[in-house]
């Protein structure tokens, strides 16, 4: 039994809440690559390059300023408070003050989680376990990203909405407040209409299937003020620089077919990754939880479990919203069959071994659950915040982009910006150079998909791929420079033109020069011969698991290292991905760092 008066010493003691609250901290530097974990998409470039221009000019960019071929089209920055916040505090402490912040943000949503898995059970031990497989089953999509911060609301909405069921309807006041930061930070806004829809949507479900029909209008009743809610959020979420225009273009984002078929986030959940070992048995358990949960007439629960389930299933960066939806039913769930276990007809020992488990949580439940001041996860957080500053970090706590993802070095070859010139590269890469030399600078293309649209992203793609039509892209954006991974088709197909030089090779990036703009009329007059020559390149990069060499007349101005080079293909990728053409088995496939290595 618990002492109702706990020692003093008690309250600076650490405790479950401690131990999850620093889940991410020992997953990311104990388990992962430490900081390049979360610097591991180049978005978080122009993230911070978008946030210094809100700062510098006072207002929210509402066309492009990053690239040369889209100059002055039309763009949503969506995300504008979190580029605003993260560009601050860039500006005061650099990218480990933008990896620390992120990952204050998943401290505290995994903190949230398990404080809401425990309501759901009274075995604290079991609700820490499940927290701790959700927070790796949600580790490959740990990026410094405005995404986090989706993960973060959901928890509230799941916590406030889980009290509201207990009765305390006041506190639905709360969601439309929580929305409008919400809808200025991260464009998954929507989630927290569409997790208030669910709990609407479970009152309907028992109005409809109660079997005591006199009782059935009081489900009905309850229903309503979700539905007021729900509508209440969904109104305050036009309180954004876009007003009801962010609304139209993310819905018609989400549309676009090209968008689930080429950017590698949005593809099908794979169960053959390692990462599966974590939210594979989450995700399974879920799937019982929901039906277990509609057995308890709790509606709500089913309708959520399907629904982010589906969702996960469908596309690989659901899954950590899957992970913190499946969590409390999924303790709850187990916590119900531990007690089922103990009086179960089955073999004795299974008998004790549940007995045993729940008497020992209770025994640690009754020592853990006490409040506490948290300056122990406090103070291993500050301590984990210092090692990026120390003159010598240890490797895990150096925060910058990893240089054997991202061309470091290459930027010297690269010269001034004005010396540059145009540069053409792949859009991950496009975003490390916005990061590194915007305003100095344009791209051709960056992670901004959503702007650049499907027709100029086909072009893109066809350009990477050595399509037909990818030299007359080249010239039609007036392309001087090229910068690409060694191992990419177009870096074979370049050395095989005479109107490109190799002036840079380090083994993992090559710069291209022009040597000379083709005129038009010659283009026009070698036009069958260059499509000869793209169909002819395209067949030689799918013969051949890295580009051909250099032919022996070749120019190039600093030694090649690209013989016996590791492949860096599936590193340095791009998210726009070809890999639903059947000639490109490792071309723009980002590496996604998960608990058990890369997605």
């Amino acid at each position: 039994m618990a002492n109702p008066n706990p020692s003093p010493l008690l309250r600076l003691l650490p405790s479950l809440t401690d131990a999850a609250f620093l889940l991410p901290v020992i997953i990311i530097y104990g388990r992962l690559q430490g900081a390049k974990l979360l610097l591991g998409d180049g978005d978080t470039g122009w993230h911070i390059r978008t946030g210094d221009w809100i700062l510098a000019n006072g207002r929210v960019p509402r066309h492009d300023i990053f690239s040369y071929t889209k100059e002055g089209a039309p763009w949503f920055a969506w995300e504008w408070l979190w580029d605003v916040i993260f560009a601050r505090l860039h500006q005061w402490g650099g990218l480990a003050a933008v990896v620390l912040g992120s990952l204050l943000v998943l401290c505290f949503t995994f903190a949230l989680l398990y404080r809401l898995v425990r309501r759901h059970c009274s075995n604290d031990l079991l609700a820490f376990v499940i927290t701790a497989l959700a927070a790796a089953g949600s580790s490959l999509h740990w990026l410094a990203r405005p995404h986090l911060f989706t993960l973060l609301f959901v928890v509230l909405f799941l916590h406030i909405l889980d009290r509201v069921r207990e009765g305390r309807t006041r506190l639905l006041w709360l969601l439309p407040a929580l929305t409008i930061l919400w809808v200025n930070l991260h464009g998954g806004f929507f989630v927290g209409i569409f997790l208030v829809g669910c709990y609407a949507g479970g009152r309907i479900f028992s109005w409809l299937l109660d079997p005591d029909r006199a009782a059935a209008p009081l489900a009905l009743r309850d229903a309503r003020p979700y539905v007021y809610t729900a509508l209440g959020c969904l109104a305050v979420s036009f309180l954004n620089p876009y007003s009801y225009n962010l609304h139209l273009h993310i819905w018609n984002y989400l549309r676009d077919p090209f968008l689930f078929q080429h950017v590698q986030e949005f593809q099908p959940t794979s169960f053959q990754h390692p990462g599966a070992y974590y939210y594979g048995p989450v995700l399974l358990l879920g799937v019982l939880a929901a039906a277990w949960s509609a057995r308890e007439r709790r509606f709500e629960q089913t309708l959520l479990l399907s629904a982010w389930i589906w969702l996960g299933l469908y596309a690989v960066r659901n899954v950590p919203i899957a992970m913190l939806v499946c969590a409390p039913a999924v303790t709850g769930m187990l916590d119900s069959w531990l007690g089922w276990l103990k009086q179960a007809q089955v073999a004795s020992w299974w008998n004790h071994t549940g007995a045993a488990f729940q008497e020992l949580s209770a025994e640690f439940s009754a020592l853990d659950r006490p409040w506490r001041l948290h300056l122990a996860s406090a103070a291993v957080f500050l301590a984990a915040g210092l090692l990026h500053y120390l003159p010598a970090p240890p490797e895990k706590f150096i925060a910058h982009y990893d240089p054997k993802r991202y061309p470091e070095k290459a930027l010297t070859a690269l010269g001034e910006p004005a010396q540059a010139g145009r540069i053409f590269t792949h859009d991950e890469w496009g975003d490390y150079l916005i990061y590194k030399l915007y305003p100095r600078l344009r791209v051709f293309v960056d992670g901004r998909s959503d702007m650049y649209g499907e027709a100029f992203n086909r072009q893109f793609l066809n350009v990477m791929n050595v399509k037909p039509g990818w030299r007359e892209t080249l010239v039609r954006h007036r392309v001087d420079t090229v910068l690409l991974p060694v191992d990419s088709p177009l870096t074979g197909a370049l050395k095989e033109t005479t109107f490109w030089r190799v002036s840079y090779d380090d083994g993992m990036a090559i710069v291209f020069r022009r040597t000379g703009s083709p005129p038009e009329a010659q283009l026009a007059r070698t036009a069958t011969a260059s499509a000869h020559f793209d169909l002819g390149a395209a067949a030689q990069a799918d013969r051949q698991h890295c580009p051909p060499s250099a032919p022996r007349g070749e120019q190039v101005s600093v030694p090649s290292h690209s013989e016996g080079r590791e492949d860096h293909g599936g590193r340095a990728a791009a998210r726009i991905n070809s890999n639903r053409d059947p000639k490109i088995t490792n071309l723009n496939r980002r590496s996604e760092p998960t608990c058990c290595g890369t997605f």
